[in-house]
């Protein structure tokens, strides 16, 4: 769940200038009543009002939420932990119960890299502790994982600057989409003004979906219909900007790393975004000129996130790479990691390219898709 300062009742919205005639913006007062079947099961925590300047980042769900959603994360990743579980069943800590661990962490996609820090770092800690019990090399085993995947853990800050441009993109399949109504619908229900780009012009229908999703959650959508997906992305940073919005989620079409035209187009989506210009930051001022750094950072896109599909394994590991090398990713979504028996690769992520991990999905209901947790996720994986 997200945190926000309490605001004032956003301006009527205004038209953009400049922006193309066939731009449609359709535009709900907020907040609007939602559809019983998409309210979040728990309570959005009365905003607070931080000291001027403060930067608000995401935060997790509240205790009992938080306490369902584990146990629907360990339920998603027993096909996993159940094959890495069966390692601790023996009776002594030798040799074989490391190669069977080797086996069961490949099997898991983790990855050579990882699975060689894994068990070295796994070594060194029986070693220092001198334990005797396989069954206890279980628990270091969380630890050696929770240190690896670490650095993965980091809020997505949200309000530092307004509006927030976030840029989304994944491959055909992945769940992006979806990830954005998901994502809609915590920052509205954390009382967060939002408005949708539908850059995505090259897929069939994907403007319709990204609709519903606008309609679901009560929020305003920019879209074009065969635009240019570049175009419309600037003309919904200029509405944002007009409008007051604290954020404003680009959706681009879902390709393969392999579709080289398709990758420079999103070069291109990002090129064009930055041309928006610095966004405001939360005093209502825009970067001082004089100050490059200051500039460049409050330059949109202000995040770059890919989604993952936990269910592809190494090749998740593949797309990050690829997409990092074009965008520079800023945090990943991966979804879909329920009833996966390859859990793993958010380790081999650790251990090759480290990109923060902001949310992780386990179905296909709002409250499935949630913050990561670095130890949340090493006890659920080996639960």
């Amino acid at each position: 769940m997200f945190s926000f300062f309490r605001k004032k009742p956003p301006p009527p919205a205004q038209p953009v200038v400049g922006a193309a005639p066939e731009t449609l913006a359709t535009s709900a007062p907020m907040p609007a009543p939602v559809p019983a079947e998409i309210v979040l099961p728990f309570a959005a925590p009365e905003p607070s009002a931080p000291a001027l300047g403060q930067a608000l980042a995401t935060t997790p769900a509240p205790a009992p939420a938080r306490t369902t959603w584990i146990d629907k994360l360990k339920t998603g990743l027993r096909k996993t932990g159940a094959s890495i579980a069966t390692v601790f069943t023996g009776t002594q800590i030798d040799d074989a119960l490391y190669e069977d661990l080797e086996t069961a962490l490949l099997m898991a996609d983790t990855g050579v890299k990882a699975t060689e820090h894994l068990l070295q770092d796994l070594k060194r800690r029986v070693k220092e502790s001198k334990t005797t019990d396989p069954a206890a090399v279980k628990g270091l085993l969380v630890e050696a994982l929770t240190s690896l995947l670490s650095p993965l853990q980091k809020p997505l800050v949200i309000g530092r600057f307004k509006p927030t441009v976030i840029m989304v993109t994944g491959v055909n399949g992945a769940g992006k989409t979806t990830s954005i109504g998901k994502l809609t619908r915590h920052l509205v229900t954390a009382n967060a003004s939002v408005l949708l780009a539908a850059a995505d012009t090259f897929r069939a229908a994907a403007r319709e979906q990204l609709g519903v999703w606008a309609d679901r959650t009560a929020v305003d959508i920019i879209s074009q219909d065969g635009g240019d997906p570049a175009a419309v992305a600037f003309d919904a940073i200029s509405a944002g900007k007009a409008r007051g919005r604290d954020v404003v989620l680009v959706d681009t079409a879902g390709r393969l790393p392999t579709q080289l035209h398709l990758m420079e187009e999103l070069k291109k989506i990002k090129r064009v975004i930055q041309k928006a210009g610095p966004a405001q930051d939360n005093q209502g001022q825009n970067s001082a000129p004089d100050n490059q750094a200051a500039a460049l950072l409050a330059t949109p896109p202000h995040e770059v996130l890919l989604v993952i599909d936990g269910n592809t394994g190494q090749n998740a590991l593949t797309q990050v790479k690829a997409f990092d090398d074009v965008l520079g990713l800023t945090g990943l979504i991966v979804t879909k990691l329920d009833g996966t028996a390859k859990g793993g690769v958010l380790a081999a992520i650790a251990r090759e390219r480290p990109v923060p991990v902001y949310f992780i999905g386990v179905g296909e209901k709002l409250e499935d898709l949630e913050t990561f947790n670095a130890r949340e996720f090493a006890q659920a994986l080996l639960a």
